[in-house]
């Protein structure tokens, strides 16, 4: 809108200050016709109007197929439209790298993946995942001006509000890497940076039965992490570092030191490059967290047992966790959940054990329904979330006057 004073951009711009609100009653992808939005938000017809004019002028909200009528005509309705935008999802993993496509209703389109070291340092991985972006956009002969935001995982703290890393263990030369700005170089689009195993725990959740409020995600891969849902939200804590379980100390391990500085972390002692390692110790061949997963479904005895003790170190941590968030369930994911049974029967013997009865009575333990999906699932859903808050809507319209 060329000029800013006309009377069609001040009464855009009246609707640009309550847009985001009602998009937000869109979000679930229900149809709403204008009458059930007017009793909805109690706003009168020409209000609701002109914030409906500035949704379906940025292109996210349209009209579908005539509802049901009850005599006369039918009523228009309006819908959110899920392939109006895209959001680049980013899992970064300690030597993965995933990138997909989603529409706006969070449905991956497109991905892929490619194996990583983060010895090339955050601007070359950033860069191929960048290359990967473009590669799918081509695949759905989209262009980078359809993407609205960018949400990533990344295996370590992170400031939230700046998406910038805080001082991450395993991650050499990403402490405090402005990701978002980097980001921005390339693409017109909110940047959201968090640590993966939130981003698992927000996918997890959202494949979980209706009840599911309170729960721990717990990754055991590479690292050890936890994404910790309270009262159907996650938390972050006051730096970013709430479920930073890996680093909490263990009474088997005096003596072990760990990279992040500290002795005897449960990481030191139980994380999949430590298991492997243990059992190479013992003359085995291990020396990635699959060959230790595959030493175990084969059967092999040391690598079970090698597996149920880390299992039940890290039930030593979980059965406190347990005393102190009482949660309804524990989910195991990360490359060694696929031990299965033999780790979640390491994990229930302490915690049961230690655990008070009345808050292990209704406890579950079990693996990850699709763990790798959850990071890339949570990943567009907090994307969206941020890009379809009522402030960046907001800000979105007032930029088009």
């Amino acid at each position: 809108m060329a000029n800013p004073s006309s009377p069609q951009s001040l009464q855009f711009a009246r609707g640009a200050s309550g847009a985001g609100e009602v998009l937000q009653l869109f979000m679930d992808g229900a149809p709403h016709s204008r009458t059930d939005l007017a009793a909805l938000t109690g706003m009168a017809r020409s209000t609701l109007q002109e914030r409906l004019d500035v949704l379906i002028h940025l292109g996210l909200i349209g009209a579908i197929a005539d509802g049901a009528s009850t005599g006369g005509r039918p009523p228009q309705r309006l819908s959110l439209l899920p392939d109006a935008r895209l959001v680049l999802a980013i899992d970064l993993g300690a030597s993965h790298l995933r990138v997909a496509l989603s529409d706006l209703a969070c449905t991956p389109l497109v991905q892929s993946q490619t194996p990583i070291s983060f010895a090339d340092g955050p601007e070359e991985i950033l860069q191929t995942a960048m290359d990967l972006a473009k590669e799918l956009l081509v695949s759905l002969d989209r262009d980078r001006e359809d993407v609205i935001a960018v949400g990533m995982g990344v295996p370590g703290p992170v400031n939230f509000e700046t998406g910038r890393p805080a001082n991450p263990p395993i991650m050499p030369g990403w402490d405090d890497f402005d990701i978002p700005a980097w980001f921005q170089q390339y693409l017109d689009a909110l940047v959201v940076v968090d640590n993966d195993v939130n981003l698992m725990a927000i996918g997890e959740k959202d494949q979980l039965e209706s009840g599911s409020e309170d729960f721990i995600f717990v990754k055991l891969a590479t690292g050890i992490g936890s994404g910790i849902i309270s009262g159907g939200l996650l938390q972050r804590g006051a730096q970013g570092t709430a479920g930073d379980i890996g680093h909490v100390r263990i009474r088997r391990g005096d003596g072990i030191f760990c990279h992040c500085g500290n002795e005897g972390c449960l990481e030191a002692l139980a994380s999949g490059p430590m298991i492997a390692a243990a059992l190479r110790s013992e003359g085995i061949e291990a020396n990635s967290n699959m060959d230790v997963v595959g030493l175990v479904n084969s059967g092999n005895i040391q690598a079970i047992r090698a597996v149920r003790q880390a299992g039940r170190d890290l039930g030593e941590v979980l059965a406190a966790s347990v005393s102190l968030l009482n949660p309804s369930l524990i989910v195991v994911g990360g490359r060694i959940s696929a031990a299965g049974e033999h780790l979640l029967a390491g994990i229930r013997e302490v915690v049961y054990q230690r655990g008070a009865p009345l808050s292990t009575q209704h406890l579950q333990i079990r693996t990850s329904r699709s763990w790798e999906a959850g990071a890339l699932r949570g990943a567009s859903m907090i994307a969206v979330s941020q890009a379809l808050s009522p402030q960046e809507i907001e800000r979105s319209a007032l930029a088009l006057i």
